[in-house]
């Protein structure tokens, strides 16, 4: 994880201790459980890590992880995708996805069948606005707008981000041809 700011008030912080409890240090973790599963944890925003699963056109950046603070059951973070660009295709596995749109306009695009025949769906979104994504549903992010990134919210109900990059979408159920 990227080094964490100074605190708002001033003071110093004392390397290796967490930014929510100064008693508490990262040597702590190696004694087991108790502290990463006792305590609440601060991620700052420009600590986030993006040292997780990726898909070509957007970063993932890792705020809540069993890495970084010992979750077992929950992903959180950041994704960023950049004007007049689209992901790869992909899907996230067994993992749920909840999405909470902060700035642009992403679009969300999958095929669905409904219809009996497969057809690409585009979820057109706001900031506000929620997706949920069921597990192993392939789909993409894109960003229309030439000028400004997307920046959603995801969480996931998986401890890291699962991230099955794919080479097309096809209907859930139906594999690629």
């Amino acid at each position: 994880m990227a080094s964490q700011p100074p605190p708002a008030d001033g003071g110093a912080r004392t390397a290796g201790h967490d930014a929510f409890h100064p008693d508490f240090t990262a040597g702590d973790a190696a004694r087991g459980p108790g502290p990463l599963r006792s305590r609440l944890h601060h991620v700052r925003a420009g600590s986030l890590d993006d040292g997780t699963a990726q898909s070509g056109g957007m970063r993932r950046f890792a705020a809540i992880s069993g890495k970084s603070v010992g979750s077992e059951r929950i992903w959180m973070g950041e994704t960023h995708v950049a004007p007049d660009t689209a992901s790869s295709n992909h899907h996230h596995g067994a993992s749920e996805t909840a999405i909470h749109v902060v700035k642009g306009h992403p679009e969300f695009v999958f095929l669905d069948d409904a219809g009996g025949t497969p057809e690409e769906v585009r979820i057109r979104t706001a900031p506000g606005d929620y997706i949920f994504v069921p597990p192993y549903v392939p789909h993409r992010e894109e960003n229309p707008s030439p000028d400004e990134t997307a920046v959603v919210v995801i969480a996931r109900s998986t401890q890291e981000a699962v991230v099955v990059n794919l080479p097309e979408l096809y209907v859930l159920g139906e594999p690629p041809a």
